[in-house]
């Protein structure tokens, strides 16, 4: 079992530092089986009193509800294993993030860009409450491009499953500023459009 992970953490080999966050690190990494680029995110292992059995909860959130959630706006899990402190969560590589786009002033995004954009994450979204999911952490930063365009919903830190349409969420979950406006002003209907 400790071969088999040394073995998994050698298969991939570090390129470039991507950026970090308060509990991960990401970074773009090329794998040496495939020779294709990906990206790790390494998470940091809890203390004791916030990790059941020393290993992050929202980590482990984030992998069971992945290794489920197959769609093409949705982000691909390729692998995931625990070295040394950390656990090290390999997705598919994506070039950009909408965040970067939207404050990217020498870019001018059309009408069509901005429909296929809500069209995707619209899509992705549809396919995770299908499959009873919340992503609870929508932002512009968590909406990551690839390549060729695709947009796909990431960071799954504080997704949660739900069984019960009656049962009650918080509705403090999302960073504050990407909360919507039903959420801020406590409307009761809300919808896409």
């Amino acid at each position: 079992m400790a071969l088999d992970v040394k073995i998994r953490a050698k298969r991939y080999e570090k390129l470039d530092f991507l950026g970090e966050g308060q509990f991960a690190t990401v970074y773009k990494a090329r794998d040496k089986l495939t020779d294709t680029i990906v990206a790790i995110k390494k998470i940091k292992v809890g203390h004791k009193t916030e990790a059941k059995d020393g290993v992050n909860r929202t980590a482990l959130r984030e992998i069971k509800l992945l290794q489920e959630l197959h769609h093409p706006n949705i982000i691909g899990l390729l692998d995931a294993f625990g070295h040394k402190s950390n656990i090290s969560l390999v997705f598919d590589y994506m070039e950009t993030d909408l965040e970067v786009i939207i404050k990217d002033t020498s870019l001018v995004l059309t009408p069509a860009n901005i429909k296929a954009y809500i069209l995707m994450t619209l899509q992705g979204l549809e396919y995770m409450h299908q499959h009873w999911v919340l992503h609870r952490d929508l932002k512009p930063n968590n909406l990551l491009l690839d390549g060729n365009g695709v947009l796909k919903l990431a960071d799954f830190g504080l997704a949660k499953a739900f069984g019960s349409p009656n049962r009650i969420y918080t509705h403090q979950v999302v960073t504050r500023w990407y909360r919507s406006p039903e959420l801020l002003f406590g409307a009761k209907m809300y919808g896409v459009g």
